[in-house]
């Protein structure tokens, strides 16, 4: 798996243990071309790599209602330069706040290529709100929760119903059913 984030990788090495699936990560320079649907970056990603092994990429955003997906794509790009903050003040006074978690993970192995999708909708919390996690968890309230935000629950709690975990599911069982 190539990706720059231990907390994503760890979620999806025990998400795919669960089927006993193991994951090791790689060091790898991604190509990641700009488009709207994170299915087409990872597929993209995964496509450019020139590797002999199985190998898979993850990409992820999160997509806010009110401004049209915002910052989707730009995820990483958006927390590493507004941060959370930055984002709470840009909904500061919103009663729309609708908001959902996309993940695709695209896989290959020699022919055959696949992706998976996972998604988890919610809504963007008033504030920061607990320490776990990563990312936007401390302002993302999931609509199956029990009205915590990401950054409060624990991993084990989070896996259950995050995004990234849905759409490894789907990955580890095409792999136990191949």
């Amino acid at each position: 798996m190539g990706t720059s984030s231990d907390h994503k990788y760890e979620e999806a090495r025990e998400v795919l243990a669960e089927f006993g699936v193991e994951l090791e990560r790689l060091s790898i320079d991604r190509v990641e071309i700009q488009a709207d649907d994170p299915e087409l970056i990872a597929e993209y990603s995964l496509k450019v790599l020139d590797v002999d092994i199985p190998i898979l990429i993850e990409d992820a955003g999160l997509y806010i209602d009110k401004y049209y997906g915002f910052p989707g794509p730009y995820s990483s790009y958006a927390l590493r330069t507004i941060d959370n903050e930055g984002i709470l003040k840009l909904m500061e006074g919103e009663t729309e706040r609708g908001a959902r978690y996309l993940s695709a993970v695209a896989f290959r192995d020699g022919d055959t290529s696949v992706t998976f999708t996972g998604e988890v909708g919610g809504r963007i919390a008033e504030e920061m709100r607990g320490t776990n996690g990563f990312g936007y968890d401390p302002i993302f309230m999931p609509e199956e929760g029990d009205g915590r935000t990401f950054g409060e629950m624990s991993a084990v709690e989070k896996a259950r119903i995050s995004h990234r975990a849905r759409a490894f599911r789907k990955l580890g069982e095409w792999l136990e059913a191949d």
